[in-house]
């Protein structure tokens, strides 16, 4: 017991000295071998690399000791295939090029042609409905240009109801709630035996044969060759649903079936306009207009004129009314 007293006190006694002690300068582990690497760059006389840790010194001792980069030499051709892909990009681009500047850019031009003006003679839209017997009355002159009568079509192209000498084309049926209206073969005529019609008029065939006949045997015969003869009628009226002579309380006119045809007057080839208001009765006109409305009583039923009311003073009224026989007066 007293030795293991005597050997726990000096062991005590030892131990700050111990514990006082330095650390060795140098690790006992023994330094990684470099004399091949260093020798090879002292070789060269460049300057020594700093070496990443963890890359070994030999590693890159010979290419270093023969004068070689570490990056890789491109492959043959390369820097040409690089410069051809470079230009063929930038030809390719969708990116849109710089305007040039606005000097060097055309002059705009800001003028623009306007439109020629359609003459009015030359319209398509036909003319408004008017509202009485009395609206083409004091009209002078229709919208058209007048030409010389060249006598009967006989193309078929353009014809209505079987006859090639009636243009115009065919039209829905006409559906109307008052009793008595409505228009179910209709047609709609624009010009009849070589005659113009200021107006296309709404009528069925066997009207539209009615006046083809009156215009070929009477009208253009009245006439004669009178300012270059006969190139138009004036439509003063056709299909409306109304009472007779637009009067309340009347039976349904004949125009309310599409089986009347008002005429206001006619027109010449040299572009004359007589209306049957200001004609009938004149030196100039009176005998035409007579012999008009004489003759076509035959193929219509119904004939009126001037004389026969105060709702035809201005305007000869043919209808083709069914059921009875003629009316002319």
């Amino acid at each position: 017991m007293r030795g293991g007293a005597i050997a726990l006190a000096a062991l005590i006694a030892v131990l700050p000295v111990a514990l006082a002690a330095k650390a060795p300068l140098t690790s006992p582990r023994p330094a990684t071998r470099t004399d091949l690497a260093e020798k090879a760059l002292e070789s060269t006389g460049l300057p020594r690399l700093v070496v990443p840790a963890g890359l070994a010194m030999s590693a890159l001792a010979k290419p270093v000791a023969q004068g070689l980069s570490l990056r890789p030499r491109p492959r043959p051709g390369a820097l040409a295939e690089m410069a051809a892909v470079a230009q063929a990009s930038e030809a390719m681009s969708i990116r849109p090029r710089l305007r040039p500047p606005a000097a060097a850019r055309p002059a705009e031009t800001t003028d623009v042609a306007a439109p020629a003006l359609i003459d009015a003679a030359f319209t398509v839209r036909p003319m408004a409905r008017p509202e009485n017997l009395q609206r083409l009355s004091q009209v002078s002159a229709v919208a058209y240009v007048p030409g010389k009568v060249a006598g009967v079509l006989t193309s078929r192209k353009g014809s209505v109801c079987g006859d090639p000498a009636i243009k115009g084309t065919t039209i829905p049926p006409i559906i109307s709630r008052v009793n008595g209206c409505g228009l179910e073969d209709g047609v709609e005529i624009t010009s009849v035996a070589g005659v113009k019609l200021s107006v296309p008029v709404e009528i069925d065939c066997t009207t539209a044969k009615a006046l083809k006949t009156w215009v070929e045997e009477t009208a253009i015969p009245s006439v004669g060759k009178r300012g270059g003869g006969l190139s138009a009628l004036q439509i003063a009226g056709s299909y409306a649903c109304r009472p007779r002579n637009s009067q309340k309380g009347n039976k349904i006119s004949e125009h309310g079936r599409g089986r009347a045809i008002d005429i206001g007057g006619y027109v010449l080839a040299n572009g004359t306009a007589v209306s049957v208001l200001k004609g009938w009765g004149s030196d100039a006109s009176g005998k035409v207009l007579a012999s008009m409305r004489k003759e076509a009583c035959g193929p219509f039923n119904t004939v009126l004129g001037p004389g026969s009311d105060s709702y035809h003073r201005d305007h000869l009224h043919f209808d083709t009314a069914r059921g009875r026989g003629p009316y002319c007066r």
